[in-house]
């Protein structure tokens, strides 16, 4: 309700409309007025994981676009990137996660 206040009072624009009549806002544009909060001591675990060592180069992908996703969302992370089938939680990379928590 506090974006359509927004809209009324006129400190957003109107947002664009779907077919369906639904509000899409501009998010870069709602983060430059929103009240901000206080920076959060959590830290976001992203999990990065491939098959077999033949695609390693996915994984590099993998983590790339998930340092990305998380930088352009300002969380503090982590990424963990394993190699092997199916989930283990007996894997290096895990094993140091849940060591942690």
């Amino acid at each position: 309700m506090t974006l359509r206040r927004w809209e009324t009072e006129g400190r957003i624009d109107p947002p664009l409309r779907t077919q369906g009549g639904r509000r899409r806002y501009d998010l870069a544009k709602l983060r430059a007025i929103a009240p901000h909060k206080a920076p959060s001591t959590r830290s976001t675990i992203a999990y990065a994981r491939v098959s077999t060592s033949g695609q390693k180069d996915d994984l590099v992908r993998q983590v790339a676009l998930l340092e990305s996703y998380c930088a352009a969302n300002g969380w503090a992370y982590e990424v963990i990137s394993d190699v092997g089938s199916g989930l283990n939680y007996h894997k290096r990379g895990l094993k140091a996660l849940v060591s942690r928590i």
